[in-house]
């Protein structure tokens, strides 16, 4: 039996199973009054970028903590949600690739680099410094309806 593990790598997959997901609880009555943000990492940040830029102004913010936004294709110029991007300092090539795919977003945005961080924001302090920025940003953009 092969494993699933490719999966994570079907960008397309992610974010419709994440928008189905997103249309479930928007449907709830609870869910109506809720503001919606997605937190992703990985490739996960390039689902949740695609599925943002698909449901358009249902989604109200984006956090991508290491993630590959470039993954995320022509969906970026179609993001309307407010989308912070952090990438360590350490992590050149993913740094790199958050600076292009960074350019190509046309919605409120912002790339917040972490000191002496790399990839999995291993060092001391660096994932509570993720934690932050992501707090704050969702409490500025998430809005109860």
């Amino acid at each position: 039996m092969h494993g699933l593990g490719h999966l994570r790598f079907d960008i397309g997959l992610l974010a419709q199973r994440l928008g189905e997901v997103t249309q479930w609880v928007n449907g709830q009555p609870e869910g109506e009054r809720l503001g919606l943000g997605y937190f992703g990492s990985s490739t996960g940040a390039a689902a949740a970028l695609v599925a943002a830029a698909e449901l358009g102004p249902m989604i109200d913010a984006v956090v991508s903590r290491g993630g590959r936004a470039d993954l995320a294709g022509d969906a970026l110029a179609q993001v309307q949600a407010p989308t912070l991007l952090i990438v360590g300092e350490r992590d050149d090539v993913v740094l790199g690739l958050n600076e292009i795919a960074f350019q190509k977003l046309t919605c409120e945005k912002e790339l917040a680099v972490v000191p002496r961080a790399t990839h999995l924001f291993e060092e001391p302090g660096a994932l509570e410094d993720v934690a932050s920025l992501a707090a704050a940003w969702f409490q500025q953009h998430l809005k109860a309806k």
